[in-house]
């Protein structure tokens, strides 16, 4: 697990993410809008969009980021507490940070 110091050395986007609220609490709203199913989960820390993932159909997360350039998105699945900054291509994780839905 890192401090947010290194994670800030490997990501140079930290200065975009938000305290967000999310705008689903548990599905994606893009998927259920179109009747659709999802994998995972995937919040922006810019926004708050809820998306899902790029192993799911629609890809709603990383569509996000490329209409909206928003770099930083987290796990939305509950347990997880990993990060990924498009922009760097790096995945990582802050210390002390909790996911951000509890098991």
């Amino acid at each position: 697990m890192m401090t947010s110091e290194t994670a800030g050395r490997l990501c140079r986007h930290l200065d975009q993410v938000q305290d967000v609220s999310p705008d689903s609490p548990d599905s994606c709203p893009e998927c259920v809008a179109r009747g659709d199913t999802w994998m995972h989960l995937r919040e922006c820390q810019t926004c708050g969009h809820i998306g899902c993932c790029d192993s799911s159909r629609n890809k709603h997360a990383t569509a996000h980021h490329h209409d909206t350039g928003h770099p930083v998105i987290r796990s939305y699945e509950p347990g997880e507490s990993w990060w990924w900054c498009y922009a760097d291509q790096v995945a990582f994780e802050i210390e002390d940070t909790p996911p951000a839905r509890a098991s």
